[in-house]
């Protein structure tokens, strides 16, 4: 696995947070150590999807990057499930075609390059992933792409929602991040890598507040919503159709 040194360099124009195939090559790396219980939140979402997950449904991955979860879902979803996964970079997805092929990775699945901004076709429905994706779409299309989530799920069916989220208070949103920024220092990442990679993200990832996911959720065709997972300012939320 390649290691995640894409801020290290001083020297280096830092520029608007990307996709590409820089960040693709190290995007297995920036992941396990830039998210706090990253592994534990993989297990989780196959145990919440496995028990949602309709034999002969879909099962959406949005942003499904290199194809971690769904690799990490595999073994624990029925096989009669055929598997979507959805994302805008190429880079990415070709990585995870990649990472599939060399796991040998038989399921019935798609692999479909699509920004989420501009909609995308769910249909037939049990499970719904967006597993730190959300955050990157415009708020002004969040909405519309929630609501076309909903309308592609089966009754009963669920979303599963992992984000990075504002404290509700400003004393306690200045906290968590204190607190998450020495996760990363923990994780080997300089003050100098920490500092430019939020100054890459400043316009790119735009993270909303908790009760603002969950009115979101429940607006556009959720019913119910609870909280499965939390650490400080990341969240993982499940909703029920």
């Amino acid at each position: 696995m390649a290691k995640d040194d894409l801020f290290r360099d001083p020297e280096t124009r830092i520029d608007e947070f990307d996709f590409g195939p820089r960040t693709a090559a190290v995007f297995d790396d920036m992941l396990e150590r830039s998210v706090p219980f990253y592994a534990e939140i993989q297990r989780m979402l196959g145990e919440i999807a496995a028990d949602f997950a309709v034999p002969g449904t879909r099962l959406y991955d949005l942003g499904c990057s290199t194809g971690t979860t769904l690799l990490r879902l595999d073994p624990v979803v029925p096989a009669e499930v055929t598997f979507v996964g959805v994302d805008a970079s190429p880079d990415m997805l070709d990585k995870a075609r990649a990472k599939l092929a060399a796991h040998g990775f038989r399921r019935p699945h798609q692999l479909i390059c699509q920004n989420l901004e501009q909609g995308v076709a769910v249909t037939d429905a049990s499970v719904v992933i967006l597993c730190l994706t959300l955050q990157f779409v415009r708020p002004l299309h969040r909405d519309r792409l929630i609501s076309g989530i909903a309308a592609g799920i089966r009754s009963n069916g669920c979303l599963l929602l992992v984000e990075k989220i504002l404290g509700q208070d400003s004393t306690f949103n200045r906290l968590f991040v204190k607190y998450y920024y020495e996760f990363k220092k923990r994780q080997g990442y300089s003050e100098l890598e920490i500092a430019r990679k939020r100054e890459a993200l400043e316009n790119v990832l735009i993270p909303y507040h908790f009760e603002e996911n969950r009115e979101l959720l429940l607006r556009n065709g959720f019913r119910a919503c609870e909280v499965f997972f939390r650490w400080y300012n990341f969240c993982g939320m499940l909703a029920i159709k």
